[in-house]
């Protein structure tokens, strides 16, 4: 049987047609590290020469901030009492073709895309994604108002995870790649809520979405996607394992050759310190000694006692035990014992943590400020004025907090595991010697491996200069760029039309 062209090709010399779907994406909405990646890799396979698109939510703020919005569609789904519109436009610092898909009912809600004002999940968000899955569904198919179709559909997350079920049976279909960004995520859902979603019977069992009597839109992408992913070699192999698995390990391990590791990079036209419009001092490392003013800028900010001699130790993240902010929580009343010490933090999550922070901070204006929330410019500012970055996670998929302390001179202090691991050279001392070591790394995930690894930085930084500058310039002189992790995704797209290619002369044989 001869090959069918559609499904087994190298790229043309217009590249593949490739649609991103996500739930959230920068600048548009963000919750978290996917959104970084579901708008710079699109952007990185453009500039690689594919025709790469992406599709979220309309949510209020997107609509707002997309460019030369209009309204391309709108048709009737079953079930949808309403009319779904389909919107196209770009991302407002980029040429990157997005559509938006335009329902008010399960959308239209300012702030966070996935909870109340409360913090608690919204109850619709089963039928939310759903919809939004039912709807990438038809635009991977095509419509023919768009007259454009992609050879590959990239979905994300279990957000997006039943739009490899929902096309399962389509013969015609483009190849399916399905990406891990946090497997603690997962979807999982009653089975009330699978009945009242009226997806197919035969869905509820241990081949389908049945998910230890409940039902699992992620294990949904997992099972029917053609080639599947997580965002870090590391962390490809813990999630393969029962520790890290989240039940899933074993369907994981099934997988074989069609479960990789992707290393994501990082958007150096949002991330880098020598062209940061957001920074009071730009500064390169050739020009390293100008990070001293951010420094300052940087304490204002957070209203601490301006000192270009203050070693700061910055954090910037969700405050959830992932990440391990209780360890930070935990070593505070040692790190407040040594002198010329200040601790800046910015991120959002648990209540309770939310508010032992701000009491911590309360009781020590002069040395811990925190901030709660996200904003892009306080972002850039703890990258370009910190000294160190704490990222104590207990696991990590990939990290981007930490490339971006790379490539701004802030050296990383992170817990062995997952991306961290794959992008943090520790500061052992054949690293220092050698000039690779970049940061420094803990084995166990407890308050006396964080402190350990504070310790040694704090003495490198104060005993040993030279060895702790030839670190800051060995982490900004790193390769982090997306163009790297897009290439890849190039390859293992030619995997996913091959695999694609194999399962159709199969189903047909």
């Amino acid at each position: 049987m001869d090959k069918n062209p559609d499904f087994d090709r190298a790229p043309s010399a217009s590249g593949y047609s490739v649609l991103v779907a996500s739930s959230e994406a920068h600048p548009l909405i963000k919750t978290g590290e996917l959104a970084d990646v579901a708008s710079s890799l699109p952007s990185a396979l453009r500039e690689l020469g594919h025709d790469a698109r992406l599709v979220v939510p309309a949510y209020p703020q997107a609509r707002r901030m997309v460019r030369e919005l209009r309204r391309l569609m709108e048709w009737r789904l079953p079930g949808i009492p309403k009319p779904v519109q389909i919107l196209h436009g770009f991302l407002p610092d980029r040429d990157l073709p997005v559509y938006l898909v335009d329902a008010p009912d399960h959308f239209s809600r300012e702030g966070n895309p996935y909870t109340d004002m409360s913090g608690n999940d919204w109850g619709d968000n089963p039928e939310r994604f759903l919809l939004f899955c039912r709807v990438v569904g038809h635009l991977a198919m095509g419509l023919p108002t768009l007259d454009w179709r992609p050879d590959i559909l990239h979905c994300n997350d279990w957000q997006t995870g039943l739009v490899p079920v929902l096309l399962r049976d389509q013969a015609d279909r483009p190849a399916i790649i399905f990406t891990i960004h946090n497997l603690a995520y997962q979807g999982v859902f009653d089975r009330a809520t699978f009945d009242r979603l009226h997806l197919p019977a035969a869905l509820w069992s241990m081949a389908g979405l049945e998910f230890h009597h409940r039902m699992s839109f992620i294990k949904g992408g997992i099972s029917f996607a053609d080639l599947i992913n997580t965002v870090s070699p590391s962390h490809a192999e813990e999630i393969k394992t029962p520790a890290h698995g989240f039940g899933l390990d074993g369907l994981l391990r099934q997988l074989g050759g069609r479960f990789c590791g992707i290393l994501n990079g990082i958007d150096y036209r949002e991330w880098n310190p020598a062209q940061d419009s957001t920074l009071p001092q730009t500064y390169d490392a050739h020009r390293i000694h100008l990070k001293a003013e951010n420094k300052l800028a940087l304490q204002s900010l957070f209203s601490l006692p301006r000192n270009e001699s203050t070693f700061i130790f910055g954090y910037m993240g969700r405050f959830v035990e992932q990440k391990g902010v209780d360890l930070i929580v935990d070593i505070l009343p040692q790190l407040l014992q040594e002198a010329s010490i200040q601790l800046v933090m910015q991120g959002v999550g648990d209540r309770d943590m939310e508010r032992t922070l701000a009491e911590i901070a309360a009781s020590n204006p002069d040395r811990v400020s925190v901030h709660i929330g996200y904003d892009e410019r306080y972002a850039h500012l703890i990258e370009a004025g910190s000294d160190a970055f704490l990222m104590p996670s207990r696991f990590e998929p990939c990290g981007l907090n930490q490339m971006y302390s790379l490539r701004y001179g802030n050296v990383p202090i992170a817990h062995n595991t997952g991306g961290l691991a794959d992008t943090v050279i520790d500061a052992t001392e054949q690293a220092l010697a050698n000039g690779t070591a970049n940061g420094l790394l803990f084995n166990d995930a407890n308050p006396d491996g964080l402190w350990y690894a504070i310790e040694k930085a704090v003495h490198l930084s104060r005993n040993e200069p030279e060895r702790w500058r030839a670190m800051i310039l060995a982490g900004m002189r790193q390769d982090l760029s997306w163009e790297a992790s897009a290439r890849r995704y190039q390859s293992f797209y030619a995997e996913a039309l091959e695999a694609r290619w194999q399962h159709t002369r199969v189903a047909s044989a």
